[in-house]
């Protein structure tokens, strides 16, 4: 019993006693307002039960069950000579992937690197290969969920190497039509999860900036080990650069004995130096010189078939 109820108990005793009335013991008077009787006690802490102890942001957290639950399954087919890993673990350019893999690990290791944007200088010289490639190639590893957005609103490319539907897609959420769950999918290659361009604009580079890009990578990113984004070339459009300030690093590729050199230093002056993870050169002709030195470092020798962009 606190010291105020004991005091209260005590002067309505001798009040009672000074009037001639019995007050018989544990009689608590009703009281519903009054003075503090001698020292303030001390607050008592309560210690509030699990579910009012969540706050809002971690009722409001994605888990991966629920990914599971909403993410939208399809039954994509892939075009194999495009998505290499789909058909064979060997073959050429999966171990060029695999060792791409590996260098990002290791930069992974000396600072944050999550959210990688591949671009490239102009248009034609196989970002959108690199980038789905490179996804494929993160998931073949034990666990490792990745997410796949295709952010060129202006040439979408990615739903039809994975042999899926466009929309509802990246343009859909960023015009607040839809959210995270409704614009993602997942097929048949396990944790790998991906998000299509969706429906053109006439103002891409106005949705890009509107805040609910950065908004979408920050809801879903706990969820996933890597998230690779595919923007539009950097040099045509500002698409790249803003998007880059909401990520990790930047991979830039550069088509061998095609991209001009003066539009890939203008492509790569888009970017801080602190977010230019380095530059994959695609198209090597196998067995070249230039094969023999990049093999194994950042050299990709894509598939003929595939129509680069």
């Amino acid at each position: 019993m606190s010291r105020i109820h004991e005091a209260l108990k005590r002067a309505e005793a001798d009040r009672a006693a000074a009037q001639g009335v019995r007050v018989e013991s544990g009689q608590i008077a009703e009281v519903s307002a009054m003075p503090a009787v001698g020292p303030k006690p001390p607050a008592i802490a309560t210690v509030p039960s699990d579910s009012s102890a969540r706050s809002t942001s971690q009722l409001n957290q994605l888990t991966h069950e629920t990914l599971l639950l909403r993410c939208v399954p399809r039954n994509w087919s892939p075009d194999t000579k495009t998505m290499l890993f789909y058909d064979s673990e060997q073959g050429p350019g999966r171990e060029e992937f695999r060792t791409l893999r590996s260098r990002l690990y290791q930069m992974r290791e000396k600072q944050p690197l999550k959210k990688v944007l591949v671009t490239s200088s102009l248009p034609k010289e196989g970002k959108s290969f690199v980038a789905a490639n490179l996804a494929q190639a993160m998931v073949r590893q034990q666990g490792r969920r990745v997410l796949l957005i295709d952010a060129d609103l202006r040439a979408a490319r990615l739903h039809r190497a994975l042999g899926t539907v466009l929309t509802p897609g990246l343009s859909e959420y960023l015009l607040g039509e839809a959210d995270e769950f409704g614009i993602m999918q997942r097929g048949a290659m396990e944790n790998l999860f991906f998000v299509p361009a969706g429906r053109s604009s006439s103002n891409p580079a106005e949705l890009v900036a509107n805040g609910r890009l950065q908004v979408l990578l920050s809801r879903v990113e706990s969820l996933f080990d890597w998230i690779i984004i595919d923007s539009p070339p950097a040099v045509p459009v500002s698409d790249a650069g803003l998007m880059a300030n909401h990520c990790d690093g930047v991979l830039m590729v550069v088509r061998s004995s095609a991209t001009p050199s003066d539009m890939a230093r203008k492509a790569r002056a888009e970017f801080d130096d602190k977010l230019l993870l380095g530059v994959v050169l695609n198209g090597i002709k196998r067995g070249g010189p230039e094969y023999d030195q990049y093999y194994g470092v950042y050299g990709i020798a894509d598939e003929k078939a595939w129509a680069p962009r």
